[in-house]
Formats: structure tokens, sequence, C-alpha cells
């Protein structure tokens, strides 16, 4: 008679405490944020209450160390506190997101002394983050950013605009990527440390977007700002490695983000498919519909194991480009198809603004495009791909 072999525990299986991150930080979505976000879409309205709650609550500085008020947590708890607030809220994760994304610069190439000024606010959430990378001709390619930094006696004066930078309106702490010699190419970007206020230093607008609405994108002008020596991150013409290594973990968070999205509008569309008749029967009774929520379920789990497996990378300090790019290219994929299907399942209903799906679809278009469009991260993941077989030979 054969012998039944064990079974196996699940792989993928949460912790306790992750499940725990998971539950504490959905129950808060969906009651604090989810009830008034068609509201702040509507206003184009960040509120900042709502942000100093998500802080409250542990989420502002929960991937980083305890030493400078973080939760010590990692990477993967927090993306699954990012998915949460995803489903719930898309701008205000995103807000959050880049929050969080602006102290891993300092965390990664600040001084002793800069990490203990700055970080425990910014953790706290009493100080709010910005990452200025973005210029009117600069999106893609960061290395053509020409944002200047002029040496003085006081420091630095940099002259020139940021665009669609996220908190950017109202952040304390912004983390500004500037060039201290153009003929030096990507050689002389530098990375600075810009806090609020500082003279020469002002928003000039903020843009009118087709979605993530309730996360403000600023324009930033810098007129001779003037920034000390004691507020650059790393040496001179390291500002495209600072740049470059904490987008490539900011993406994971725009990934599971995208998930949060897409899981939503899925949900939202199976609910109103059982709800909806036609015909005499339910809509979900319908092979095509059945097929529609069967491909959007098989792609949102894909999509979450793509920023899940990113996510135990970077914890294990293994490298992350490729899959930090598959995870966010493949998951904002995700998040635009689900998204319009779920608009289709509800037919001219969807195409309302009175219905939630309208606003998911709008907001996941832009995770598409920033922090690197997917057609970058293909390039990205295929010259990683090409790269191995040239070594195997």
């Amino acid at each position: 008679m054969a012998t039944v072999a064990p079974a196996r525990p699940d792989p993928f299986a949460l912790t306790e405490e992750e499940r725990q991150v998971r539950d504490t930080v959905r129950d808060f979505a969906q009651r604090e944020l989810a009830p008034t976000v068609a509201q702040r879409d509507e206003e184009e309205r960040f509120d900042r209450s709502l942000f100093r709650g998500m802080a409250a609550l542990g989420l502002a500085g929960l991937p980083y160390p305890e030493e400078y008020g973080g939760a010590g947590m990692g990477t993967f708890p927090w993306v699954l506190a990012c998915e949460e607030i995803g489903a719930a809220d898309m701008g205000m994760a995103v807000s959050l997101s880049v929050h969080v994304l602006a102290q891993l610069p300092i965390l990664s190439f600040g001084s002793d002394e800069q990490k203990a000024r700055l970080l425990p606010p910014m953790t706290a959430g009493e100080h709010l983050g910005a990452f200025a990378l973005t210029e009117p001709g600069a999106g893609s390619d960061a290395a053509a950013l020409a944002l200047r930094a002029e040496r003085t006696d006081e420091g630095y004066a940099l002259t020139g605009t940021k665009i669609w930078i996220t908190n950017g309106h109202e952040s304390e702490v912004t983390v500004v990527f500037a060039t201290v010699d153009r003929a030096r190419g990507r050689e002389g970007i530098t990375a600075f440390v810009v806090e609020r206020p500082t003279p020469g230093f002002a928003v000039a607008g903020h843009e009118r977007k087709m979605g993530i609405r309730d996360s403000v994108s600023a324009e930033l002008v810098f007129d001779g700002a003037v920034v000390p020596v004691a507020n650059r991150l790393g040496a001179e013409g390291d500002g495209l490695k600072v740049a470059l290594s904490s987008l490539g973990a900011g993406r994971i968070s725009i990934a599971a983000i995208c998930v949060g999205v897409a899981r939503a509008a899925l949900e939202h569309a199976g609910r109103y498919a059982l709800q909806r008749t036609q015909f005499g029967r339910p809509i979900a009774d319908q092979e095509m519909i059945q097929a529609m929520l069967a491909d959007a379920a098989t792609k949102v789990e894909a999509a979450r194991l793509l920023t899940w497996r990113a996510a135990r990378l970077r914890d294990a300090g293994q490298p992350i480009n490729a899959a930090s790019s598959m995870a966010k290219m493949y998951a904002s994929d995700v998040a635009m198809e689900v998204t319009t299907d779920a608009v289709q399942v509800y037919g001219g209903a969807g195409y309302s603004r009175d219905n939630p799906v309208e606003r998911l679809m709008r907001d996941a278009k832009g995770a598409q495009i920033y922090e690197g469009t997917n057609q970058i991260h293909r390039l990205i993941v295929a010259q990683h791909l090409l790269d191995g077989l040239r070594r195997s030979g």
C-alpha cells in the first residue's frame, strides 16, 4: 500500500505578522479612505489629515529601521499595505509611496547626521516627502535633466524647473536631482535635500490630471534657491546612482498599488454581475462575462505573485532591477486591462462617474506612464535577459 506524503505548507502563505499588517491596513483603508475617495477625486484634493492617519498606523516609515522611527518590517509587509491602500484609494496610495520613496535616498546615501536629522520627522508623518526628478525635457531619460546646481560660498544655488512632482505642493522635504555641469552628462548629476521654506524655491501650480487626482502633482520652480552642502546626498556626480537605486525599489510599491486597483475593479465587477439581470437572469450566468472575470482573476493573481517575488528578493538583498521592472510593467498593464473590462461589465453604468470603476480605470492609466513608462521597463527586462544569454554563451 502506497504511503501518502504529508502535505507541505503553502509556500505563499503569509505569516501571522504579515496577515495582521494586511488586515489592519485593509480595515483602515476601507473605513477611512474608501467612503470619501470619489469626493476627493472630484475636488482634486490631497487630504493631509488622512495622510496623518496612515502615519499614525505606522505606514509612513513601515519598511525602514526602528532607529529612525520606522517599523523595521521590510519590503514584503510594505507591499501588503500598498495593495490595501491602493484598493481603496490609488491617489492616497501614490502619495504615501512617494513619501516612503523620498526617504530611501536619505537612508541609503545620507550621512549619519542627515539620517538622524531628516528621517524621524518623515517616518512619523510630521514631514511630507517628495522626489523631484522629472523635468520638461527629462522624463524616462533621467540623465537629460537640466536643473542647474552652481557652487557658491553658501552651498549650491539651484535654478530650473521640475514637473509632475507628487506631494511637491506641500512637502517639507524634497529630494531634488540637479546637474553641477551639463557637459559631464550623467556624471554631473547630484542629489540634494531641499527643505521648506527655502528662499527661491516655490510651487508654480499643479497638474489637472485624468486620474490619481487626490494625489497632487506640482510644478516646482527653483530660482537660485540655495541648498547647504550639508544637504547634498553623497558626492557630486552620485545623483543618477541615487535616483535609479531608489526608483528600482519604488517600482515594487507601484506594482502593489496596481494589484490593489485591479483587485478592487474585479470585485466591483463580480458583485455587479451577480446583481445585474438581463433576459431574466444575472449577467454573471453568461459565459462571456464569466470568461472576462476568470481572465481578470488570473491576471491579478499573477501580478501579485510577481510583486511578491520582487519584494522577497529585495528583503533578501538580491538584485531587483529586472524583477521590479517586470512587476511594475505587468501589474500596471493588468490594472489597465482589468479596470477597462470592469467598465465593460458594468456597461453604460460603468461609463458614469457615479460608479467606482470609471475612476479606477482613469487611475490605472497613470501607472503605465510614471516611474518609467512600461516601454522603458520592457527595454530593461529585455536587456537583462539578453545580458544573461551573452554571459552564458
